[in-house]
């Protein structure tokens, strides 16, 4: 009887053990289902925080989204450690596809130097790209240097040293910035050039867009670049440039949406297209967009899973993006995202 019993009860626990085994597995399974992850951008953050937690609001799906720069985002996509990449430097159509890549845009937005010199506030200040590129040259080291005063007749400007900020990690926001600069720039365009990370000839490096703008707000006398929406969340001083039309302008939704109105985003081959220093009055020069990546091996649940988060965004997001000065894509273009994607996957949602 003893032996039955025990034989019963040892049946019984792993019965009872299995059963919690299976119970675990499936929890997990479940949660995993349950949401995903991407990588890269810092300039994209506020907007996907944004779309993902009211994502996850009205789904129940929760995406995580880690603001890691673009060149981690390349990375971590390539390798295929997260669901979907980030990047604000769009990849030319010949590396995605060595790459078995794909890229479709998110939406418009803009950058602009922000500056911390004492008793000038919120575009009070004028810069050019000239002028930003020999300030970032090492150039221009003063704040009442004669090219500064030239652009701002009435302004007091101090004789602070110039403490020039940028990027330390690779960054499509820099690419933005050091591509704009290599065409309103020769030698920039010679000595430095565009890329996700470039050799700075001065300055300080700070993390993120986040790390950028904490050096700058902590710096008397610095200067920096970084995405528009952080400079509308931390009340951040920016300034006003000098755009291709020779007119003084103030960053602003429209002024990102002028400037992506001169690009064909339906023909271009992988959505590849620059939005910097393009031609109209309003148009805001340093304006740039996201391109989220994904892999064509990827599993069909995985990309299916990002297809559905951003044509989520696209239809239910678009006020959450103008809140905080991100521009929504025309319904055309959002409508050849989604043949893009059925094109080259195979399959659509």
């Amino acid at each position: 009887m003893r032996r039955t019993s025990n034989g019963r009860s040892v049946r019984l626990l792993w019965g009872v053990g299995l059963a919690l085994t299976i119970a675990m597995v499936c929890s997990v399974s479940a949660y995993a289902s349950n949401g995903f992850t991407g990588a890269g951008s810092t300039w994209v953050y506020p907007l996907l925080a944004k779309w993902s937690s009211a994502y996850q609001g009205s789904t129940g799906i929760q995406v995580n989204y880690q603001s890691i720069g673009s060149g981690g985002g390349i990375a971590q996509i390539k390798a295929g450690t997260v669901a979907f990449g980030a990047s604000d430097m769009p990849l030319k159509p010949e590396e995605l596809h060595a790459a078995g890549l794909i890229q479709f845009p998110t939406a418009v937005a803009g950058e602009d130097l922000i500056y911390n010199v004492p008793g000038i506030g919120p575009l009070q200040l004028v810069l050019s790209g000239p002028l930003v590129a020999q300030i970032y040259l090492g150039k221009v080291t003063h704040w009442n240097d004669p090219a500064i005063a030239k652009l701002n007749p009435g302004v007091h400007l101090p004789s602070t040293y110039i403490t020039v900020v940028h990027r330390a990690d690779g960054s499509g926001t820099t690419f933005t910035f050091a591509n704009y600069l290599s065409k309103v720039s020769p030698e920039w365009s010679q000595r430095v050039g565009a890329n996700t990370s470039v050799a700075w000839p001065t300055g300080i490096g700070g993390k993120g867009n986040e790390g950028v703008a904490s050096y700058v707000q902590r710096i008397p006398g610095s200067i920096g670049y970084v995405e528009f929406a952080y400079i509308l969340e931390n009340h951040l001083n920016g300034a006003r440039m000098i755009n291709a039309d020779g007119k003084i302008v103030a960053p602003s939704l429209q002024g990102f949406q002028d400037a992506s109105a001169h690009v064909d985003w339906k023909h271009a081959q992988d959505f590849y297209v620059i939005l910097t220093n393009q031609a109209g009055p309003n148009t805001w020069p340093i304006s740039g967009c996201t391109w989220e990546i994904m892999r064509k091996s990827a599993a069909r649940d995985s990309n299916q899973d990002v297809m559905r988060f951003f044509a989520w965004g696209f239809e239910h997001g678009q006020q959450l993006a103008q809140a905080i000065s991100f521009g929504p894509l025309p319904s055309s273009t959002v409508t050849a995202i989604k043949a893009y994607w059925k094109k080259n996957l195979g399959y659509s949602l």
